[in-house]
C-alpha cells in the first residue's frame, strides 16, 4: 500500500475494515489480556496489551507508512517517546548534540534527568553545519534536530545533518512535530529516527496526548520496540483510536493551517507594534530556502516579537479567539508566551527564549475572524 498517496495512506494504512463485522473503522480493543490457543501459541501475536494491542498496531502501521519508515511505535506522550529513544540509543558517557532553541521539555529531559545519569549534551545552532561538526565528540551518539524549532522556527538542513552525523558514527534523530509527516519526511532525507508528539498535528483536536517514533531500519525498530515493552509507556487503545481518527484529516487540516498562517504573517509583518516575525515562509527568513527544499509547505506555527515583555504578555491576554494555552496543532488557534509557559524550564540556560516573544498555533477557523482578533489584541498591547 505504501505506493499510494499520502492522503490515501492517512485514511487506509493499518486500517482495513474489521474482518468480523466489516466495520470500516477499526474497533477500540479496550482489553488488557488475550486468550492463548496453547501455551506460547499466541493468536495474532497478542498476549498482553502493554506488549501489543490491535488498536495500537493500527496506529503504528499508519505512522510508519506516513513517514516512509520500517517500524512505527506509539507512546503515551511525546516525552515518553523521547525517553525511549534516549534510553535505547544512549548510555552513561554518551553525548548528544541538540538545538540551541529546542522545546523546553526536551531541554528539561536532558538537563534535569539524563545529565544525572551520565549523558551529556551540547546546545548548538543546527542551521550552522560548522558548529555542529565542532560540537561532535568521539562519544557523540546522536544529533538531535527540531526543524522547524520550537519556538523560534529555526530550520536545519536534514540531509546535510544526516551526512555530518553519519560521518561521525552518530545517528540523526528528527523531531518532526511542527511540520508533521504531511509537510516533511525526514527519513527520506537520511534521518535514522523520527519523533512526534502526536498530541499536536497528528491528533489535531486537542483531545488526546501521545507520542510516536518511526525508524528507518528494522534493526533500530526492534531495539526500540524492546524498550517500549520493557518500560511500558505505551499509547492506550482509546488514545490510539483517537489519534488515528485525527490522522485521517491531517492533509486537509495542514493545508488550512498553512494558508491561515500565511495570512496571519502578512498582518504581523506590516503591524507597527510587531518588531519581528519568525516564519520560514518569509523570503528573508534565514532558513527559507532550506525549508522550501525539504518541506511541502511552511506550516501553521508563527512566532513574533513585541517591543517588550509587557507588550508580549498583553497581546497574549487580550485575544478572544486565540486561546491562551500551551500545546499546539489543534483545530483551534492558540497563543502563548513561551518564556513564562512552554519554555519556562529553559530560563537561565543557553536555551532561554526572548521575553518579548509570542508564539501562535494558527488553527483552521475562518481566517478573517482570526485576523480581526489579532488586530484588536495588538491595539490593546
Amino acid at each position: 500500500m505504501n505506493d499510494r498517496s499520502f492522503e490515501t495512506l492517512a485514511i487506509h494504512a493499518g486500517q482495513e475494515p474489521d474482518p468480523v463485522t466489516g466495520a470500516v473503522v477499526p474497533p477500540i480493543y479496550q482489553v488488557s489480556t488475550y486468550q492463548q490457543d496453547a501455551i506460547g501459541s499466541l493468536r495474532g501475536g497478542y498476549e498482553y496489551s502493554r506488549s501489543a494491542n490491535p488498536s495500537r498496531t493500527a496506529l503504528e502501521e499508519c505512522l510508519a507508512a506516513l513517514e516512509g519508515g520500517r517500524r512505527g511505535l506509539a507512546f503515551a506522550s511525546g516525552l515518553a517517546a523521547e525517553d525511549a529513544v534516549l534510553r535505547t540509543l544512549c548510555g552513561p558517557g554518551s553525548h548528544v548534540v541538540i538545538p540551541n532553541d529546542a522545546y523546553g521539555g526536551t531541554y528539561r529531559l536532558f538537563a534535569k534527568v539524563y545529565e544525572r545519569w551520565g549523558v551529556s549534551f551540547s546546545p548548538v545552532p543546527l542551521a550552522d553545519p560548522a558548529a555542529v561538526r565542532a560540537a561532535i565528540r568521539p562519544e557523540t551518539a546522536l544529533v538531535w534536530l527540531e526543524t522547524p524549532t520550537n519556538p523560534l522556527l529555526g530550520i536545519a538542513d536534514i540531509e546535510a545533518m544526516a551526512g555530518i552525523a553519519h560521518e561521525a558514527g552518530a545517528l540523526l534523530v528528527v523531531d518532526n512535530t511542527f511540520a508533521s509527516p504531511y509537510l516533511q519526511q525526514p527519513l527520506a532525507l537520511g534521518a535514522d529516527v523520527v519523533l512526534h508528539s502526536t498530541t499536536k498535528y497528528l491528533g489535531g483536536h486537542s483531545d488526546v496526548v501521545g507520542g510516536a517514533v518511526v525508524t528507518a531500519s528494522d534493526e533500530l525498530g526492534g531495539r526500540l520496540a524492546y524498550h517500549q515493552n520493557a518500560m511500558g509507556a505505551v499509547a492506550g487503545p482509546f488514545d490510539s483510536w483517537l489519534t488515528l481518527r485525527g490522522i485521517k484529516t491531517l492533509a486537509v487540516r495542514m493545508d488550512r493551517h498553512g494558508a491561515n498562517a500565511a495570512r496571519v504573517v502578512e498582518l504581523l509583518t506590516r503591524h507597527p507594534k510587531v518588531t519581528g516575525v519568525l516564519y520560514p515562509g518569509l523570503p528573508d527568513h534565514p532558513g527559507h530556502e532550506t525549508a522550501a527544499k525539504q518541506m511541502r509547505g511552511f506550516g501553521g506555527m508563527v512566532s513574533f516579537r513585541m517591543a517588550s515583555e509587557e507588550a508580549a504578555v498583553a497581546v497574549c491576554e487580550a485575544t478572544e479567539l486565540f486561546i491562551l494555552g500551551e500545546s499546539l496543532g489543534g483545530v483551534e488557534s492558540l497563543i502563548e508566551h513561551p518564556a513564562r509557559m512552554t519554555h519556562a524550564s529553559a530560563a537561565g540556560s543557553p536555551l532561554e527564549v526572548p521575553a518579548d516573544l509570542v508564539r501562535l498555533s494558527v488553527g483552521i477557523e475562518e481566517c478573517g475572524d482570526l485576523l480581526a482578533d489579532l488586530e484588536q489584541a495588538l491595539e490593546k498591547a
